[in-house]
């Protein structure tokens, strides 16, 4: 599959953004998707996974702030992000798969949350 995400931007402490994911090249209702981020030098790290019949699992440094959801007609996942810290700095990605990201990377979209 192949990836485009956006949404991201530079967003204060306390605020929020919603990020968008079109995917192409896969039959996206019988996936998991789900929503990474990666700092420079480190590992891409799961955020979010939404299974096809919608169980998720969320990284444990979310505690309740982020949602992920999925319209499968559009090829579509979205990540909704609230009370965003300078921790949440990183360039978020979507991908394919419960265990672990299936394809390769898009481009990504950078979030930054200035201290």
């Amino acid at each position: 599959g192949q990836f485009v995400e956006s949404g991201g931007g530079l967003v204060q402490p306390g605020g929020s953004l919603k990020l968008t994911c079109v995917a192409s090249g896969i039959s996206m209702m019988i996936e998991a998707m789900g929503w990474y981020r990666q700092v420079p030098g480190l590992e891409h790290e799961p955020v979010a996974i939404i299974s096809a019949l919608d169980t998720i699992k969320y990284g444990d440094f979310v505690k309740g702030r982020f949602t992920i959801s999925r319209n499968d007609d559009q090829k579509m996942i979205y990540l909704q992000m609230n009370n965003l810290t300078t921790e949440d700095t990183a360039v978020y990605y979507c991908n394919r798969g419960w265990r672990q990201a299936e394809d390769p990377w898009g481009q990504g979209t950078l979030v930054a949350v200035p201290s």
